[in-house]
């Protein structure tokens, strides 16, 4: 169970697996879907008649779409998400939002069952501690340092992220998946992020990504002028 959701897993159970090309969820965001072929379609039926939780899972290597139709493999990390709303169209379609709740590592995966199309696994939690560490405190000053005042004030959505930075109600914790999910754009940074438990090592992890959009607007300062970067975003 996390502090800020108090939204319960139950690791006991087998868990709907929704595997994607990349990471597209970590803890605490929100990942609107479209769902509309007919195993995932049950899937988020039968979620909805649950306890409404999706594992957000990352396929592995890069022969997925050959296999995509049958059960190309997964990597291990993956993140639970839990649907926050959902509609359903009358032709069986879904609009759904889910927002994380935590990391987990598939530790078996579930064999197929002629009624159930989608896919299934035994799931454990992966760092579900939250609690504010010195290493979070000071990145959390850093950040507000280097939005407000250092070259990272120059990024297009700059002045959203500073406010987040400065609502003392929003958790360090929860703060740097919403910096970590804003910023990193590598699928293999996001992955490690993903699949990473100490919350200390995905401070350092989204530190160094930090530093290194900081050298790259400095490095293109002196050729972009005052006026530099209309526009720019790292997205």
């Amino acid at each position: 169970m996390t502090d800020e959701t108090a939204i319960q897993v139950n690791f006991g159970r087998p868990m709907p697996i929704f595997p994607l090309d990349q990471v597209t969820l970590l803890p605490q965001q929100v990942l609107p879907l479209h769902i509309f072929e007919p195993r995932y379609r049950q899937m988020v039926t039968d979620a909805l008649d649950g306890a409404g939780q999706i594992a957000m899972a990352v396929f592995e290597g890069r022969d997925w779409k050959q296999q995509y139709h049958g059960r190309p493999p997964i990597r291990p990390a993956v993140c639970i998400g839990h649907i926050a709303q959902h509609e359903k169209l009358a032709d069986g379609r879904y609009n759904i939002i889910l927002r994380g709740v935590c990391r987990a590592r598939v530790i078996k995966e579930m064999a197929p069952r002629d009624a159930r199309l989608y896919r299934e696994a035994m799931l454990e939690p992966i760092g579900l501690e939250q609690e504010e560490t010195p290493e979070l405190r000071v990145f959390r000053t850093n950040l507000e340092n280097d939005l407000d005042r250092g070259p990272l004030g120059r990024l297009s959505d700059s002045a959203t992220l500073l406010e987040y930075v400065r609502d003392e109600e929003i958790p360090t914790a929860a703060l740097l998946e919403l910096i970590a999910f804003t910023l990193v754009k590598d699928r293999e940074k996001r992955y490690r992020l993903l699949e990473e438990g100490d919350v200390d090592v995905r401070v350092g992890l989204v530190t160094q990504e930090i530093a290194d959009i900081d050298r790259m607007i400095r490095l293109a300062l002196p050729q972009t002028g005052a006026d530099f970067p209309r526009g720019y975003t790292p997205n």
